[in-house]
This record gives structure tokens, sequence and C-alpha cells, in this order.
């Protein structure tokens, strides 16, 4: 198998499990508290991230490396997940993930300041286009009232956005081993999941639902997932065609959420999506992760 055939099915793998995570997300709500849904995941992300840095014989330890991870794993997964868990519980599934999904245009905005980039034209055009399609996603086919929409939850989706995009304009600027900067951010961050859920609604309770779906959301969401990503991204010579399949993810989330979650689809949402997509293509962002 070439390396462009191995990279298609990594990514289309890695884009394919990402569909889940809204649903995940939500049933694990269901039978957890989002801070004890995050210790289970960060629990299992980071064995996931220590078994491939040591895999990969990655292992670095100095000051440097330990103070930047402390600062990502304080970034991602911990205030990220708090606060993208807090609009799953408030939200319905296909309004949340859309407005995550922004991330990439935040990402642009905070570009300039953080990376010294420019904001060229197309992706201002883009910025606006994105954001009618939240402004049409929050409607809920309702366009002749105030639609009835959580506005906390919109206000933690896109926050969350903020904290993503950060997490990853300060990875960006890292020059440290991948595998290694993930195993110690996560690992950094497992106590202080731990002592954040002590504090707060306490130990969850070990059954298999608890365990499957906190297991699902730091497999499919935090761990193997973007190791797939990586591996695609490194083998392909063709990053912007690969990156393209990331497009595929919020639509096949959304059909998810319809058969398993049984959320009635409105049709502001397709169509808002459809819109806050085409405003992702035109800034030129098709290889974003996630």
């Amino acid at each position: 198998m070439n390396r462009e055939r191995q990279a298609f099915l990594a990514a289309l793998l890695a884009v394919l499990l990402w569909s889940t995570v809204a649903t995940g997300f939500k049933l694990g709500l269901a039978v957890l508290q989002p801070l004890q849904l995050l210790l289970i995941a960060t629990l299992i992300s980071s064995a996931v991230f220590v078994v491939a840095a040591t895999l990969t014989k990655s292992w670095q330890f100095d000051r440097r490396q330990l103070i930047e991870a402390a600062w990502l794993g304080t970034l991602n997964p911990f205030l990220y997940y708090i606060v993208l868990f807090a609009a799953y519980e408030r939200l319905p599934a296909q309004i949340a993930q859309p407005l995550n999904y922004t991330w990439a245009i935040t990402l642009a905005v905070l570009a300039v300041p953080m990376l010294g980039q420019r904001l060229p034209a197309r992706t201002i055009v883009g910025i606006f286009v994105s954001y009618v399609g939240v402004v049409v996603l929050l409607l809920q086919d309702q366009f002749t009232t105030m639609p009835n929409v959580d506005w906390l939850g919109v206000v933690f989706a896109l926050g969350s956005t903020v904290l993503w995009a950060g997490y990853w304009l300060s990875h960006a600027r890292s020059h440290s081993n991948p595998a290694n900067l993930m195993a110690l951010s996560f690992l950094i961050a497992l106590p202080l999941v731990l002592v954040a859920c002590i504090l707060g609604p306490g130990f969850p309770k070990m059954t298999w639902q608890t365990v499957f779906y906190g297991g699902w959301v730091g497999l499919v969401e935090m761990g193997v997932t973007f190791l797939l990503w990586q591996r695609a991204m490194r083998l392909t010579g063709q990053a912007a065609r690969i990156g393209q399949l990331i497009f595929l993810s919020p639509f096949i989330s959304l059909v998810l959420i319809n058969v398993v979650l049984r959320e009635p689809i409105h049709t502001t949402s397709i169509l808002g999506l459809g819109i806050i997509v085409t405003g992702l293509v035109i800034t030129g962002r098709p290889g974003v992760y996630k």
C-alpha cells in the first residue's frame, strides 16, 4: 500500500471516528457529570499518549518541556473540555457541535495577535460567511419569534473555540516532539481534573455505561483519532486534499445525532452547518485538526 493510500485511509478513519463524538458526549453526559466524564476520558487518553511516546521513544523531561506541557495541559484537556461539556449539557448536539466547529475561524482571528499574521480579504469573507451560518443555525426553524436557545450554552460553545484555537496556536509555536508533548501535557492535566472532580461532583460510579462512554471519549475524541490524523498528515504529500475529508465529519455527525440520540434535525441546522463549512472553505483552512 503506497503512502498516499495509507494517508487517505488513516484520515478517513479519523473523520469517521470524530463523527461519533457529539453523540458520545451527549450519551456520556446523560450518566456522568462533566468533570466525571472528563476524568475517565483524560485517564484513558493519557494512557494512549504514554504508550505512543514510549513506542516512538519520544520522552524528554527538561524544564522547558515541562513548562510548555503544563501550559498546554491546562488549556487542553482541562479548561477546554470543562467548557465544551458545559455547552453540550445545555444545548442540543445539533447546535453545540457546529458551534464548536467554528474554532477554525477563531484560529484565523487569534493568529493575528499571537503569530503576527494578517487577515487577507478572503479570510475576512470566510469569517463573515461562517458567522452568518451560526445565526442561521441558532434559528431552529423559528423565523418569526426569538429562538428558544440556552444562550449561556451558546457562550460556552463559542468560548470553547477560543480555548481550542489558543491551544493549537500555542502548539504550532512549539518545537517539541508532538508525542512527548501530548503525553506530558495530559499527564500534568490528569491531577488537575482529579482534584476538580473531588472538590466537585466526586468520583464517578464505575458501571459499564460510565466506563464505556468515558473510554470512548478518551480514545476517540482525545487519543487514538488524533494519532491517526497526525499519521495521515505525515504520510501525505497532498495535505490540502486529505484535509478536505474533515468537512465530512459534521454532516455524518448530524445523521448519528438523529439516529442515535433521536434529535429531530432542524432544516436550519443543516443549512447553518453548510454555510459554516462554506466559510471555512473560503478561508482556505481545510487541513485543520478536528
